[in-house]
């Protein structure tokens, strides 16, 4: 199977901002033992949950019915209920972060070329 790229996903979400955060529910949705939309037996969490924004099948239209919750379940946890998920949303952050790690390195690099080509058109 072909890899899944940001690029596929922003087709389906606003920017991506939004994309980090549907992401990153749908990984816990998972975790806490839902079932996958798409054949993906061997991806991490993560992967499934890109691969399934890339084809349409989580947006952020339905992510809250997916849970089967309602709007109400976006209010601030409970006391005591807050740590529980940090851990959690760490963790997937951090796999994501590890994956990117080479193409966030090639961005950096374009943007410095960049900025080295615009301080030497400035001279």
């Amino acid at each position: 199977m072909a890899r899944v790229t940001v690029e596929d996903c922003l087709r389906q979400v606003e920017n991506r901002f939004a994309l980090v955060h549907l992401a990153v529910r749908r990984v816990l949705q998972l975790r806490k033992g839902a079932a996958p939309l798409i054949d993906a037996p061997k991806n991490k969490e993560v992967v499934v949950a890109l691969r399934e924004i890339a084809a349409g099948k989580i947006r952020p239209d339905n992510i809250l019915e997916m849970e089967g919750l309602d709007d109400l379940s976006l209010e601030a946890p409970l006391e005591g209920t807050a740590g529980s998920t940090t851990p959690e949303i760490q963790e997937v952050v951090q796999e994501a972060s590890q994956g990117d790690a080479a193409a966030s390195e090639g961005e950096m690099r374009v943007v410095n070329e960049e900025d080295a080509g615009a301080d030497s058109d400035e001279s």
